[in-house]
């Protein structure tokens, strides 16, 4: 965008995209899908619920405090979160930067554009409890044996996270910079 108008740089005319319909979501979905979608596999054959009782030992249902506060996540769901952050090796900040930005995780993770993400300290938080409680180890074994009876492997992997850096700046001091312009080298 440019001044507030939708000017795409450096894509041919002819190749601009359409006006976004109702239909855009599924279409870009569905080409995620025919280029092997990664976690599309595993979400259609794991049995999400076999995972709720380690969780409600752990996390024992609460009664509400009183109105007002926002909801906390299901448990499952956050469960679901800390697969993928295993899977990818992601940290808490880049778990919550990748839900956010790829249609691939938010897919597995069953939200749309307009549902609200985790931060990354809640991720912290849940996994943390999970630690304390000894089940983190215990509920990432069933997670595998599951897959394996249903002949999947999980391959964990890394997403390399390509970004723009400021270069160092190098501040001689004035007498460095004095010999400099003299045309001398300074010491060392």
């Amino acid at each position: 965008m440019v001044g507030g108008v939708g000017v795409c740089l450096g894509v041919p005319e002819n190749l601009r995209p359409a006006e976004l319909s109702f239909f855009s979501m599924a279409d870009r979905l569905a080409q995620l899908s025919r280029q092997g979608d990664p976690l599309e596999r595993p979400k259609g054959v794991i049995d999400w619920p076999m995972f709720q009782p380690v969780l409600d030992r752990v996390f024992p249902p609460a009664a509400a405090r009183g109105p007002g506060g926002r909801p906390a996540y299901p448990r499952l769901f956050l469960g679901k979160i800390l697969v993928l952050q295993r899977l990818y090796k992601l940290s808490d900040e880049a778990t919550q930067f990748q839900i956010l930005d790829r249609l691939s995780f938010q897919r597995f993770l069953g939200l749309n554009l307009a549902d609200p993400v985790p931060d990354q300290n809640t991720i912290r938080e849940f996994r943390e409890a999970l630690q304390a409680a000894q089940a983190f180890q215990s509920l990432f074994e069933v997670f595998r044996e599951h897959l394996a009876r249903r002949g999947l492997l999980p391959k964990e992997g890394v997403i390399v996270d390509a970004s723009f850096v400021e270069v160092p700046r190098q501040r001689n001091p004035r007498a460095e910079n004095a010999l400099l312009k003299a045309g001398q080298s300074p010491a060392g």
